[in-house]
């Protein structure tokens, strides 16, 4: 498969976890999305080496996490307070209006939840639950030994029990 075509599945394939872990990450919807395609247009731009890497979903997280840190680092972001309001729904499934309403109060608890947790938990945190990656591949993106992520992991679940229950 030519390595366009591979980056371009790879990425369907993940982009509502990528949407979600980013969202989750910078605090607002339009933001994720921004990321998101810019996250696309930037590997796209090195498509040609896509064949070599080993874990693409693994790499296209690295860059969509880097671009999210850069926007967090911009001084125009730095005035701009996220907006925590917004919902983003991912999934066309029809739930009732009783359902809809416990999925949008228990989000709102979880989102307030992780705001509480150190960035490198909340990192680890998504990038496990929602990307799906590994400790592995957490610690590859992060340039971090697998057991300093598997200990923010802890620490990050530990966190949320307490604020949850």
């Amino acid at each position: 498969m030519p390595p366009g075509d591979l980056l371009e599945q790879t990425f369907n394939d993940l982009r509502d976890e990528l949407l979600s872990t980013l969202w989750y990450l910078l605090g607002n919807k339009e933001d994720a999305h921004d990321i998101a395609q810019e996250t696309f247009l930037r590997c796209w731009r090195t498509r040609d080496s896509a064949g070599d890497i080993q874990n693409l979903r693994a790499w296209v997280f690295r860059v969509a996490i880097n671009a999210a840190k850069d926007l967090q680092r911009s001084a125009w972001n730095r005035r701009v307070k996220p907006l925590l309001g917004a919902e983003m729904t991912l999934t066309g499934n029809l739930a009732t209006p009783a359902e809809t309403m416990e999925e949008k109060e228990t989000l709102h608890r979880l989102r307030q939840a992780l705001l509480q947790l150190r960035p490198e938990e909340k990192d680890v945190f998504l990038l496990r639950q929602n990307g799906e990656l590994t400790y592995e591949q957490i610690a590859e993106i992060h340039g971090r030994p697998v057991g300093t992520v598997k200990t923010q992991m802890r620490s990050a679940l530990q966190k949320l029990r307490k604020i949850l229950v």
